[in-house]
């Protein structure tokens, strides 16, 4: 279809999906009753970040009697953040929803988000979890730890309760769609543009089926792409640290010195062992962080896409789309939930 022709978007709401078969139906049994209510034109933007499990196909069905439904399959797995990037670059509203689709952030907040960014003329309306008994104490304790650091090396602007469920103007989505970083992380990228904001807050609940895709593998990811992605700290922390080692070692030669100058014996091999392991880690732990600075400038120069579109069924042909998938859908005999 024609750009010219395509009709006018008040809303888009996007959700990654990766390995969510499982949670599709329950997240379409809850989004669609509240975006038909709205009383605006949306569209619902699921990305699928290369998915393996029947995702897709079961998307593909639940369109058929869903216009608004329009799918985002990536050629590959390119990660939660990415496959956010993806669908942000594919959305047409005016305003666009970002939320997964484990419904651990309720559908149901989206009209008053909406309607607060109407009411109050602000830009981002983020959902702040004002309740997070449902997750583990280890979740809580590392999320807790992760903001508080990202705090004081990115602003006081970063909120410890907002992660990835927020409302944006499309002024902010160019922004944000204009940005070269090769693994944006929004939930501080979007608080450090500085546009007006509101908050919505809500209780987070549990993930309704399926496994999480954020295990610690991927949380310690999150964490080293948040550091060095807004913050030179790890490079001054390497300073300080090869500052340290340097007196230490001083210390060690006037210790040896003295040592000799008394007629002593210099400490053999335990104090040689201790100060080489020393000096080995701090230069080792000096090195990964260099090498992560370099890692994401050598990433940058390639400028190879961050993502591939194998399908957008906004553009695709309908009877074209199934066709790919009409193997996965006949091996998808599980019943709707």
């Amino acid at each position: 279809m024609p750009q010219s022709l395509v009709p006018p978007v008040t809303l888009s709401v996007v959700t990654p999906m990766y390995n969510e078969r499982e949670a599709v139906d329950h997240f379409v049994g809850r989004l669609r009753p509240v975006l038909d209510t709205l009383g605006v034109p949306y569209e619902v933007v699921a990305v699928d970040d290369g998915s393996t499990d029947a995702t897709v196909s079961r998307l593909l069905q639940l369109r058929a009697d869903w216009a608004e439904l329009r799918i985002v399959s990536l050629r590959r797995n390119v990660g939660h953040q990415t496959a956010l990037r993806a669908g942000l670059r594919a959305a047409r509203g005016d305003y666009v929803i970002s939320i997964d689709a484990d419904l651990q952030d309720p559908p149901e907040v989206i009209g008053e988000m909406l309607a607060k960014a109407l009411t109050e003329k602000v830009d981002v309306v983020y959902g702040v979890r004002s309740d997070r008994s449902t997750d583990t104490v280890f979740k809580r304790n590392t999320a807790g730890l992760y903001y508080w650091m990202m705090r004081r090396m990115v602003g006081p602007w970063v909120s410890d309760q907002a992660g990835d469920f927020r409302l944006m103007s499309r002024a902010v989505v160019d922004v944000l769609n204009e940005l070269a970083e090769p693994r944006p992380v929004y939930r501080l990228v979007v608080p450090s543009l500085g546009f007006s904001s509101a908050e919505v807050p809500y209780v987070r609940e549990e993930r309704v089926a399926g496994n999480t895709k954020y295990p610690l593998s991927r949380m310690i990811r999150l964490t080293f792409d948040s550091v060095t992605g807004f913050s030179a700290a790890p490079l001054k922390i390497a300073t300080w640290l090869g500052l340290l080692s340097f007196l230490l070692c001083v210390v060690l030669i006037v210790t040896g010195l003295v040592a000799w100058g008394a007629g002593g014996v210099v400490p053999g091999w335990t104090s040689l062992y201790i100060a080489v392991l020393l000096l080995g880690g701090i230069q080792l732990i000096c090195l990964g962080l260099l090498g992560e600075y370099v890692g994401r400038i050598y990433m940058a120069t390639q400028s190879r896409p961050p993502f591939l579109v194998s399908f957008d069924t906004a553009t695709t042909a309908p009877d074209s789309v199934e066709s790919l998938d009409a193997v996965t859908v006949v091996a998808d005999t599980r019943p709707a939930a």
